[in-house]
């Protein structure tokens, strides 16, 4: 009797399991909205207004066709439905760390128009978007993935660290499917990595064939990173900036700066693992900002920024809208942490990265988005092939 009740049990799994192997992007863009977007001629000022109106953290820039080779060599055009004439052509990312980083631009002329008050503002921000793609490198990431593809096999796009797709609503290319460099359709769609883990919370949450995963700690799923770049709680805004745009990072944790150490160098990162955790410092945490107040909080340390701007009202209420995090809160969890546990918790505090700290509040590592899919990815397949 026991065999049978085992035998039906791993039944009920495996089809479980064919249920998610057959479901397709196609399923995941049903109640996704227009493509946000912006012409190749937009300000960094309109662009920065389109970021934070539509809460996204990267959009792709359109030109005219012809003009302008794709970011990667990509050929991802937007056509007439009906005649098939390219109206566009998508030729990269522009992302808020983008910005963010030409706004930093040179730290020292920067920093000496802030003090004299010589700093134009409105000057840097005028520049076309075109200008600064690919100043990180994932604005030069633009794919596509056919909306044929499974769920498994934009999880392997995805394990990779490639953060966003764009799906074409009506591929000119049915018989097709994976990750593409050229594409044509009348429209798009933008697809995310935390599109995916919400699609799979929600879908593991009805106890399917994830239930054995999904209890299964991030340690022993090899999920978390050990390595861990941090800044000091004295490190300013702009520093830090510059070190998130160099070593390519979109948000950083906040530790307490050394009391013994007084030759730390708060201008550069500074390995996490061991020390206190006490907040994040995020690109996220400046799309609401207003850059008439740049002088302001450039020369802030990032701790302080956090503190103290994040919890203006009018900010705290853009955050909140946004689903981002308020004040300094750190989204962290421990490394025997289930993955069900941690990616409900991404997904609910909408952030793209958990801290792992011990029970002390110290660094351990990291876990990312791009972490939670491949190890998901590996398990799903582990079930499948057993």
């Amino acid at each position: 009797m026991q065999q049978t009740s085992t035998a039906k049990h791993y039944s009920k799994a495996d089809q479980s399991t064919q249920r998610l192997r057959d479901k397709k992007l196609g399923d995941l863009m049903v109640n996704k909205r227009r493509l946000v977007e912006v012409p190749y001629t937009a300000s960094l000022a309109h662009t920065m207004n389109t970021l934070v109106a539509n809460k996204v953290l990267a959009v792709p820039v359109a030109a005219p066709p012809g003009q302008w080779i794709g970011a990667g060599g990509s050929m991802i055009m937007e056509a007439d439905k009906h005649t098939g004439t390219v109206r566009k052509h998508y030729i990269g990312l522009a992302t808020m760390l983008d910005l963010l980083a030409h706004i930093a631009g040179n730290e020292d002329q920067l920093m000496d128009e802030a003090v004299h008050d010589g700093f134009d503002l409105d000057q840097k921000m005028s520049v076309p978007v075109s200008s600064i793609i690919g100043h990180c490198l994932e604005g030069l990431s633009l794919w596509t993935l056919n909306p044929n593809t499974s769920i498994l096999d934009c999880m392997e796009v995805f394990s990779k660290g490639i953060h966003r797709a764009l799906v074409p609503v009506d591929s000119h290319m049915d018989n097709v499917s994976g990750v593409e460099l050229v594409e044509s359709a009348s429209s798009y769609r933008m697809l995310t990595q935390m599109d995916v883990l919400r699609f799979v919370k929600e879908h593991g949450s009805s106890g399917s064939e994830l239930d054995n995963i999904m209890s299964s700690t991030v340690s022993d799923l090899g999920a978390v990173t050990e390595r861990v770049f941090a800044i000091t709680d004295r490190t300013k805004v702009i520093d830090a900036i510059k070190c998130m745009r160099i070593a390519l990072l979109n948000a950083v944790p906040i530790v307490r700066s050394s009391d013994t150490d007084n030759e730390e160098d708060h201008k550069q990162l500074v390995n996490g693992r061991g020390r206190q955790a006490i907040g994040t410092f995020s690109a996220t945490d400046l799309r609401g900002c207003h850059f008439a107040t740049l002088q302001t909080w450039l020369p802030m340390s990032a701790l302080d920024y956090t503190e103290t701007v994040l919890a203006n009202p009018l900010l705290a209420a853009f955050n909140n809208a946004a689903g981002s995090p308020t004040t300094r809160e750190l989204v962290a969890g421990r490394a025997d942490s289930s993955l069900g546990e941690v990616i409900g918790k991404v997904v609910s505090k909408h952030v793209h990265r958990l801290w792992v700290v011990d029970q002390q509040g110290m660094l351990k590592g990291l876990i990312s988005l791009t972490d939670i899919i491949r190890v998901l990815r590996l398990a799903i397949l582990s079930e499948q092939n057993a």
